[in-house]
């Protein structure tokens, strides 16, 4: 059956000056490929549901005068390459409705929802969300579904994650589902990281502090990582910050395979000794600079370790991981907020109506009270902002140059505080002198369930009589 398509026509030297003009405006079909005409000009197919708007525009002028312009119907037009390229969700859909047809059940809307449109890549491996095929209808079809699913989205295995185990290892529960071989490769940030993902986790939302931790100068600095894992900081630390040695301690055995391959991978297992079990049971003291505790929700457990570690001499810097709840602060600011602007508003409303009662033979709104109803739509609606805008740079006594954000959210710095002065008692307690603690930086790295907040605090830590 023949198509057709609506289409400006001009002359070919105008051609490239109207695509983008209609482009830029939503005027152009870009499903439907330009076509050259028997004369020499070109079509430019555009959106039916734009025609109206269209003819009131005097194209010839505002794109190009001197051209001309024209509207025809493209006949049996050609689809752009565009519009030829499904996505990976698109073709794993129908590739999947066939499959089910070819079986007899009907497609329905509680299966198309069970297809996922995201999901985790590492090398020739995706990861599954948990929500992804769960309907009883996937079971039967299995393992033909996953051959299905791995050509649809060019992969050779797969994997179906699960909820994090509660065995101290934070073992993820991850079932291979396509697949002998669960070791995959993975890089970040110009690291190389390789794990048993159905033994390990692999934490990518803490990007932005790798990333951070990358950008510290560590040149000649010794370096305890508390919480290794498979190297998510304790490898960035060396191959970017330039740490001339780290320290990395870790219990899982499963991650410290990994730990193990990814040092001779990243070739820096010359500069960097792995500590294998319970770091309670640590024998290294004063020689840290710096002592990294990546462990949530808290790391408690391992400050008195950190604070041994440090050099007695000179302390160093400690960077503590920690989720902090702000949902009494976020409840108790909701209902103040509530109250005030109710108040507030109120107050400003009847102000507002007495000034225009008072002007009610004007026809014209003043301009000071439109003002004020916009300012108060304005307060209502402003969201809770976490950081002010200003920055500053500093340099610490240790010489490491950071930027440090003002915190908004006071819980932040509660805690931070709180944090600084029990970790102060503890190096005195230690050492058996006066020491002080200094609260470089507070990073915020990520959001969990409603009002918990992932932070982490710079405590800078100095024996007093080195100050």
């Amino acid at each position: 059956m023949q198509t057709e398509r609506n289409a400006i026509v001009t002359q070919a030297q105008f051609a490239q000056q109207y695509r983008e003009y209609l482009e830029k405006n939503g005027f152009l079909d870009t499903t439907i490929r330009l076509q050259k005409q028997p004369d020499g000009s070109v079509a430019l197919p555009v959106l039916c549901n734009k025609l109206n708007q269209l003819d009131h525009l005097n194209l010839c002028d505002t794109v190009a005068p001197g051209s001309t312009c024209t509207f025809t119907l493209l006949k049996n037009p050609i689809s752009s390459k565009k519009a030829l390229v499904k996505s990976c969700h698109q073709r794993l859909q129908e590739e999947l409705c066939a499959l089910l047809k070819c079986r007899g059940v009907l497609w329905t809307e509680e299966v198309s929802h069970d297809v996922p449109h995201v999901w985790k890549r590492h090398g020739d491996m995706i990861v599954l969300n948990e929500s992804a095929f769960q309907a009883e209808i996937w079971k039967t079809l299995e393992p033909e579904v996953w051959h299905l699913v791995a050509n649809a989205v060019g992969v050779r295995r797969i994997a179906k994650e699960g909820r994090i185990s509660a065995d101290g290892f934070r073992t993820p529960r991850v079932t291979l589902l396509l697949g002998d071989d669960a070791w995959v490769h993975h890089v970040d940030n110009g690291i190389r990281y390789t794990f048993d993902i159905t033994k390990c986790m692999f934490s990518s939302g803490n990007i932005t502090e790798k990333l951070r931790v990358s950008s510290f100068d560590c040149r000649g600095e010794v370096v305890v990582d508390l919480y290794a894992g498979i190297g998510y900081f304790a490898l960035p630390f060396l191959m970017h910050a330039g740490a001339a040695y780290v320290h990395a301690c870790e219990w899982n055995p499963h991650a410290v395979d990994a730990l193990l391959k990814n040092l001779e991978l990243n070739k820096v297992s010359d500069r960097c000794k792995v500590h294998s079990g319970d770091n309670q049971q640590l024998l290294l003291r004063n020689l840290a600079d710096r002592v990294n505790l990546g462990l949530i929700p808290n790391s408690e457990e391992g400050w008195p370790v950190a604070c041994k570690l440090l050099k007695k001499d000179r302390g160093g810097i400690l960077h503590i991981h920690n989720n902090v709840s702000l949902f009494h602060a976020k409840r108790d600011s909701l209902v103040n907020k509530k109250n005030n602007n109710a108040r507030s508003s109120k107050e400003q409303r009847q102000h507002l109506t007495e000034m225009e009662l008072a002007r009610s033979n004007s026809e014209m709104t003043s301009p000071a009270s439109t003002y004020a109803l916009q300012s108060i739509a304005i307060e209502e609606n402003t969201p809770d902002l976490r950081w002010k805008n200003n920055k500053s740079k500093f340099e610490s006594n240790c010489g490491t140059c950071c930027e440090k954000k003002r915190a908004t959210h006071p819980e932040w710095q509660v805690w931070a505080e709180s944090t600084a002065l029990r970790i102060r008692n503890i190096l005195e307690t230690h050492h058996k002198k006066p020491w002080s603690t200094n609260i470089l930086h507070i990073e915020y790295v990520k959001s969990y369930a409603p009002y918990i907040d992932h932070v982490v605090l710079d405590l800078e830590c100095r024996p007093c009589d080195n100050n």
